[in-house]
């Protein structure tokens, strides 16, 4: 979610548009917190609403600590503000929700704020994958949300669901398919190389990458939609035009779960988990403040009202977790997922970006 460009933005408007209409914090509340205030900034639309909805106001409660939602601006815009408000001394937001790529860049200029992972009574329960770190070992980010992009499949044509994300390479399925359009977006490239290369290291030298673009271009005959309009495929997948491709596990299982006849798989060599973490401002003075909201967010309670509430895939362990086995199901997975290489998206963008335009969706 790369930065969160607008799919990512549209992403999180889709995925909070169950919960129901926005709530405000009291005015009680807001008065007795009114000493400690937090500016928080998340991603736009029904995810923002959700959030003033169901977490602020209980942070607020348990803390005391007032919070101000800002909604941020889609692709690296909210990265390039928020650096230049620091060099004035200011902060937009003193947290923020920021993609694995965005925080990357920041780290670059020594944008964040370490944090204090004293502070985090569950920190020890975080998957390694959430906590991003400085190369000397500080750590920049911890994991705000996390959702998975699946296989997905219309049911009438495919009675039975794949196993494998090899499915995408069948001849079977020609022009039968919607995948993401971007690069830095549909990770595909870490799908071709778990698939059939070993996993996403051979991603780590250029002649694997020119292998995984090479594989990857056989997949261009079964694609009938290279979608940056999550609308657009989502539609198609219901009504059975473009039948499989890859989408959002969690909006998918929405769908069917109103009756459309589409199912979302986990393959063999699992989904792709993509992610945002929580980043501190290096012009924030609410230092104190941003560490109480990171360990309210971290606790397995509030991770289990996320996943039920907002959606999202938790960022603790399984075993810490309350989540029943069906509320767990409808936002994750056991099986190991692809992790994307957005480290390939800072160091080797343009390069990336110009093979996939060549080789891919050329």
């Amino acid at each position: 979610m790369t930065d969160f460009t607008n799919r990512n933005f549209s992403r999180r408007t889709v995925l909070g548009a169950g919960v129901a209409a926005v709530g405000m914090l009291t005015m009680p509340a807001v008065l007795r917190a009114q000493d400690k205030s937090l500016k928080v900034g998340v991603y736009g639309g029904y995810f923002k609403k959700s959030f003033d909805e169901h977490i602020f106001p209980e942070f607020t409660k348990a803390t005391g600590i007032a919070v101000e939602s800002v909604a941020e601006p889609t692709g690296e815009a909210w990265l390039v503000q928020l650096e230049q408000a620091a060099k004035a001394g200011q902060a937009p937001a003193d947290l923020s929700m920021m993609s694995q790529t965005s925080t990357l860049k920041g780290q670059s200029t020594e944008l964040w704020q370490p944090l204090d992972t004293s502070k985090f009574k569950h920190y020890g329960d975080l998957l390694d994958r959430f906590v991003n770190k400085y190369p000397d070992g500080r750590v920049a980010g911890v994991g705000a949300v996390a959702w998975y992009i699946t296989l997905v499949t219309n049911t009438d044509t495919y009675k039975d669901a794949p196993t494998s994300w090899d499915a995408l390479w069948d001849p079977a399925n020609k022009d039968k398919l919607g995948l993401l359009a971007l690069a830095s977006n549909s990770f595909l490239l870490e799908v071709t190389a778990k698939t059939f290369m070993g996993g996403t290291n051979a991603l780590d030298t250029d002649e694997g990458l020119e292998k995984a673009f090479a594989k990857l271009a056989e997949v261009k005959p079964n694609v009938r939609l290279w979608y940056r309009d999550e609308a657009q495929f989502e539609q198609a997948l219901k009504s059975g035009e473009i039948p499989m491709g890859q989408y959002y596990h969690d909006v998918t299982g929405l769908a069917a779960a109103d009756g459309f006849h589409v199912r979302s798989t986990f393959p063999k060599e699992g989904g792709i988990q993509d992610s945002g973490n929580w980043v501190l401002s290096r012009a924030s003075t609410k230092v104190e403040e941003a560490h109480a909201f990171i360990d309210y967010m971290s606790q397995p309670a509030i991770q289990g009202l996320m996943s039920r509430k907002v959606g999202t895939a938790p960022t603790l362990k399984r075993e810490v977790l309350d989540l029943k086995p069906e509320e767990f199901a409808a936002v994750s997975s056991d099986i190991e997922p692809i992790i994307p290489r957005y480290d390939l998206y800072t160091s080797k963008s343009d390069w990336i970006n110009q093979k996939w335009t060549e080789l891919i969706v050329g």
